[in-house]
């Protein structure tokens, strides 16, 4: 390649000892000390450019910087995790000029107390081919090399010659392997190529074991670290294969080359060859790992309804990897009997799909004191269910930290991880399903109360001779807006033949719910319609005294029910609310399981508030 190049050579040197073992290594090493005195005292070099991390590289650098002779080092700074770095490294203090690829390997060396007058910011050398290069009759380039002869030793003791989607070379030229590598499906192994190179095109790599471990990769590249986890590497596979990604100038921007070259001319060889030390504080880096990504951000969900119990697996973004659904049992033995057996089946199943646990969320009805994990007493929607302490119980069976909170807590929580919530540092959620519940966030932070009773925003009396509610009061938004008040109101209609209209027909077994009545209105039913009306002004005046008590920036309406409300409720604010509150922001939920991601959120806000 260097002949083909047209270089003048005016010395070749035979030194890398035959052999691909650890002893080879240093013979080669050694031979290279003993014949390059002589070759440098004849050529008499102004400056010795050493590149990368090869072991011959360091006999290089070792014999200049012995023989007072300058020496610029081409990619230090990099971090992979192997012996590599240590080569790297040592070039990199018998050094005198830096030039490096990215501003992490940058901060490195000049945590490593190089002097940084003497560092250039160039990029990659090679990008500057890879960024140029044209897009060839690459179809051609392939056919040629699947003719190759040439098997790489280990894959053919493996026999993998005999395969007939393989093919193995020894080397190919750089031009044709770049139209290769940009226009693969995936690359695979543990190659700089893949974390460096590559990201110049977009291609999905896959990199195996710790030899890159630490060096910087765009979003094409995802690491497997355990490399003889076959699980892993198919999922992988399955995750990267056939994907383009945005092509990565991490590694440069094709201008690497007249950077150099213009350093080069601004050193002054009368300057004394002494080196400099600095002592720059070191920055932390962050890596990418497929362990990061897959395993160590999820948790396991639980949610407590009145009808169903739900167990998921959500990962640290809020996507529900896994759910598992069964109908709620009546006693207090069953329903936690179930509840061991579903998240034992989960944490089980996490395994499969690539999921480490962090912990468990219990989202449930009632009042829960979160500090101790009891539910200290629930709604009649769930029976046995008072003085109940579900933290012991699933953390000695799963051997995992678990959290427990108010479903309308968990609402809050959900939104301020995943909604509307988002860095909205005081606002209040309202669930409109078959209950009606809430929670507040004040100055970013969930709101309990000194007895846990916080947020009961259900029951929030609106009418002091209202119908009556669960709680056994009278007047409660609940009593006019949750899904049972509504459904209440519909039977009473039906069983006087006032709910069906045309376009409505019920079967005779069927039950009458809120949903027939949300139907009978849209389809014109006036009674219908006015029952509707009066549940939104409800809760629209449980909104006004909220808005007047906290004064949030947000409110968020959740549930089933949010959709047919929030006009109503912004009528009401307009109406009864005072001037200074008026422009508040009401909006509808976009999360489809605020539940469950509300319980997830438990874990992840705890156990992931650190720096890693």
């Amino acid at each position: 390649m260097i002949e083909q190049d047209d270089f003048d050579i005016h010395t070749r040197l035979h030194t890398i000892v035959r052999g691909e073992d650890e002893a080879a290594m240093v013979e080669s090493v050694g031979l290279a000390l003993v014949k390059l005195p002589d070759v440098l005292n004849r050529l008499k070099p102004d400056i010795m450019i050493v590149h990368g991390d090869r072991f011959d590289a360091l006999a290089l650098a070792t014999s200049a910087a012995l023989m007072n002779i300058r020496i610029l080092h081409i990619e230090g700074g990099e971090v992979s995790g192997t012996i590599d770095d240590s080569i790297r490294h040592a070039i990199t203090k018998l050094a005198h000029y830096h030039v490096c690829c990215t501003r992490s390997a940058e901060q490195h060396l000049i945590a490593m107390c190089e002097d940084h007058d003497r560092i250039l910011l160039a990029g990659c050398p090679s990008y500057d081919k890879l960024l140029s290069a044209k897009n060839k009759d690459y179809m051609s380039i392939i056919r040629m090399w699947l003719g190759s002869k040439e098997m790489v030793r280990v894959m053919r003791k493996k026999g993998i010659e005999h395969h007939p989607n393989f093919r193995a070379v020894k080397h190919v030229p750089f031009d044709q392997f770049i139209q290769l590598v940009a226009h693969a499906g995936c690359m695979i192994g543990n190659s700089s190529c893949g974390v460096r190179e590559v990201g110049a095109f977009g291609t999905p790599v896959i990199n195996l074991g710790t030899r890159q471990t630490g060096r910087e990769t765009g979003e094409n590249v995802l690491h497997v670290r355990d490399a003889d986890t076959q699980d892993k590497i198919l999922h992988a596979l399955q995750l990267q294969f056939g994907k383009q990604y945005p092509c990565s100038k991490i590694y440069g921007d094709g201008n690497a080359v007249p950077r150099i070259l213009k350093f080069l001319k601004s050193i002054d060889l009368k300057e004394p060859l002494q080196k400099k030390f600095c002592f720059p504080p070191v920055k932390d880096n962050i890596s990418q790992d497929i362990d990061h990504i897959l395993e160590t951000q999820s948790a396991l969900a639980v949610d407590l309804g009145g009808t169903n119990l739900r167990v998921a697996i959500v990962s640290m973004k809020g996507e529900i990897v896994k759910k598992y659904t069964q109908l709620n049992p009546k006693t207090y033995e069953d329903r936690l009997e179930l509840i061991l057996k579903m998240c034992v089946e989960a944490a089980s199943e996490a395994v499969n799909v690539n999921c480490r646990i962090l912990g468990v969320g219990i989202s449930t009805g009632g009042r829960v004191n979160p500090r101790e994990g009891i539910v200290l007493h629930s709604t009649k929607l769930i029976q046995e269910w008072s003085s109940v302490d579900l933290r012991t119980p699933i953390s000695d069976a799963l051997h995992l930290p678990v959290w427990v909170d108010n479903d309308g807590n968990c609402a809050a929580l959900a939104e301020r991880k995943f909604g509307h919530g988002k860095g909205i540092e005081n606002f209040v959620t309202l669930i409109t399903g078959t209950g009606i519940g809430g929670g507040i966030i004040h100055q970013h932070e969930l709101i309990h109360g000194s007895s846990f009773c916080a947020a009961e925003l259900g029951h929030i009396v609106v009418s002091l001779d209202g119908p009556e509610c669960l709680c056994g009061s009278q007047g409660c938004i609940e009593a006019y807006a949750s899904g049972i008040a509504l459904q209440r109101e519909a039977k009473k209609l039906h069983d006087e033949d006032l709910l069906l209209v045309e376009g409505m027909s019920m079967k005779k077994e069927e039950v009458v719910s809120a949903a027939h009545l949300i139907q009978a209105a849209k389809l014109g039913n006036t009674k219908a319609d006015s029952i509707l009306r009066t549940a939104g002004t409800a809760l629209g005046l449980g909104v006004v005294n909220i808005l007047h008590t906290m004064n949030p920036s947000l409110v968020i309406l959740s549930g089933v029910l949010a959709s047919h409300y929030v006009n109503a409720v912004k009528d009401v604010i307009n109406r009864q609310a005072l001037s200074s509150v008026k422009t508040v922001n009401v909006v509808v939920s976009n999360l489809a399981d605020p539940a469950l991601l509300g319980a997830a959120s438990l874990v992840l806000d705890y156990t992931t508030r650190r720096i890693y």
